[in-house]
């Protein structure tokens, strides 16, 4: 994702994101803060049981964000504050590799604390595959061309999906369809909504 994020021209980031209210600025400036998150987790570490896992991590909401919410806001206005995507690039490069790097020398079995939640680090780190590869599908999602997401990032991600919602996809959803229509990314087709039957009715799944 970074590596997509370095190669945009200048232009993308005036360009809508998969993220209602946000630019494709925004979200990287999102991600940059995301970046901060990690390293600031896996440097808080927890006593006690872990009170939630890669998936129990994730709440479902009632309603998709509309991008008014206060924090939404304040990224928004950070965004602007960095006034030229070189900024943004950069800032993310240097802050993602470096939690890509506390990520890779970190113990998976310790316990970190976030959210008032106590989880492993495997645990923490799994969840974020799902945040990121998310995200990375709100990145292209209106810039033909880009590269998207790996295809391992979105098996686990589908697969976590299908863990809360209790049941899988189709099989004829490949797993981007799955992600994009089980998180309310995008509207099922007629045909999707045949194929998913019953799950149809509890779509989207709106993760935060």
């Amino acid at each position: 994702m970074r590596t997509a994020v370095a190669e945009l021209p200048d232009e993308s980031f005036e360009r809508p994101s998969g993220c209602t209210g946000w630019l494709v600025r925004d979200l990287v400036c999102h991600l940059i803060i995301d970046a901060q998150d990690v390293l600031i987790t896996l440097a808080t570490p927890a006593d006690g049981e872990p009170t939630v896992n890669a998936v129990t991590y994730w709440n479902v909401l009632d309603q998709p964000p509309t991008g008014e919410d206060p924090l939404d806001a304040l990224t928004v206005r950070l965004a602007a504050a960095y006034e030229e995507p070189r900024l943004l690039k950069f800032h993310l490069d240097d802050v993602g590799s470096a939690a890509g790097r506390a990520a890779e020398l970190a113990d998976l079995d310790l316990r970190v604390g976030t959210r008032d939640e106590v989880l492993t680090v495997g645990d923490y780190l799994a969840a974020y595959v799902m945040e990121w590869t998310l995200h990375h599908l709100d990145l292209i999602a209106h810039l033909p061309g880009v590269t998207g997401p790996p295809a391992e990032g979105l098996a686990r991600s589908r697969a976590m999906l299908e863990e809360i919602a209790g049941v899988p996809f189709p099989a004829s959803f490949t797993d981007e369809d799955a992600l994009l229509v089980g998180t309310g990314r995008r509207a099922p087709s007629e045909t999707e909504k045949a194929a998913l039957g019953e799950l149809a009715t509890r779509v989207p799944f709106v993760l935060g």
